[in-house]
């Protein structure tokens, strides 16, 4: 591999001289720039990248710290924001904190001591002083899906407020009226947000929601399937059970099958975080949609602004329902809402006696 030296002696000028003109300083003649470039081309000299980052203090790395790869949404989230990245002429390095605070900010830690430019992060828990101190410190940083409440950095992410409300408002108008939800972590936003939301929502429509009827999970698979065999073995079990993410979901599935509960003859179910599996399940599953892809676009935008010193402003974009046959609705379900388009969400009565 040609070096700074082979490309200034094929050249015939000094490595400073070369080190100006990759570097595009003004101070070069356009003949000595011509005769650099052309032994540039012609060796297929390549700047080390880490060396130029020392000179520039910039890596054009940026940091990307989610909640756990496994989960569908979090890894089109990554796709999305290293595409938009790469766009913009960076790079991305992934840290996987599998929803632990520890891994999280071992994570953190290690992107830092790299020199990224950036970080990206969507926070296991809302009590992490590293990335406190690193905000402060004036690290360029956005949060995304989730934040740190006290921590004054942009925020992206999708309003599952409305959303939520959308979603009990198709369940009353389908006559259901003992819902129960499986929650994420408390210490997470979205968990809280969900929850609050979901209580908020019933509220409207004169329902409660017992402490039965909540579930805690931890935004896995296997809590889902733990949360939801014990609303089946209540003595009133729920006829809706909506699990505030897709892998709790897919645990709700694993446990009512295993009981041989019919969805949605025996029990309803709906999710938060639509995913491409939920057509092909039977029945498809009714849930509501992030526009993640967006999101992991805007969120590099943002950072991207903060970094060369533009203001980069927080950005809440709208979640949809997405309505198909898991929740007892008629068969065969509207067709899918084209994403580019709020749905319009009917809600059908349903003949159901209830105590």
């Amino acid at each position: 591999m040609a070096s700074i030296k082979d490309v200034a002696a094929e050249a015939g000028v000094s490595v400073a001289t070369v080190s100006r003109v990759l570097n595009d300083h003004p101070s070069v003649s356009a003949d000595a720039r011509a005769r650099v470039l052309s032994a540039v081309g012609a060796l297929g000299y390549r700047p080390n990248a880490v060396a130029r980052s020392l000179r520039t203090d910039q890596t054009h790395t940026l940091g990307l710290v989610i909640s756990d790869v496994m989960n569908p949404y979090f890894t089109e989230l990554a796709r999305s924001v290293e595409e938009e990245a790469r766009a913009l002429g960076y790079s991305v390095i992934i840290g996987n904190a599998d929803e632990r605070p520890d891994l999280q900010d071992h994570h953190v830690r290690n992107l830092l001591d790299r020199r990224i430019d950036g970080l990206l992060v969507s926070p296991t828990d809302g009590g992490s002083p590293l990335m406190l101190d690193a905000a402060r410190a004036g690290t360029p940083m956005v949060f995304v899906d989730r934040w740190i409440p006290g921590v004054d950095v942009p925020v992206v992410r999708a309003d599952g407020r409305t959303a939520v409300r959308d979603l009990v408002a198709h369940l009353h108008g389908l006559g259901h009226r003992r819902l129960a939800i499986i929650a994420g972590p408390a210490a997470t936003t979205t968990g809280r947000e969900r929850v609050e939301a979901f209580r908020e929502a019933l509220g409207a429509y004169g329902l409660e929601l017992p402490d039965a009827y909540i579930g805690q999970g931890d935004f896995q698979a296997e809590s889902g399937r733990r949360v939801t065999e014990k609303f089946l073995d209540l003595a009133e079990p729920p006829e809706v059970v909506f699990a505030a993410d897709n892998l709790m979901a897919l645990g709700a599935l694993d446990a009512v099958r295993a009981r041989g509960v019919r969805v949605p003859e025996d029990i309803a179910l709906a999710a938060f975080d639509d995913i491409p599996w939920f057509v092909h399940t039977d029945p498809p599953v009714t849930a509501i949609a992030q526009p993640t892809g967006e999101l992991g676009r805007a969120a590099v935008r943002a950072l991207v602004a903060r970094i060369e010193g533009r203001p980069g402003e927080s950005v809440t974009l709208p979640a949809r329902l997405v309505v198909r046959r898991s929740c007892g609705e008629p068969y065969p379900a509207s067709p899918e809402p084209d994403p580019a388009q709020a749905p319009a969400v009917q809600h059908p009565a349903k003949n159901r006696s209830h105590t």
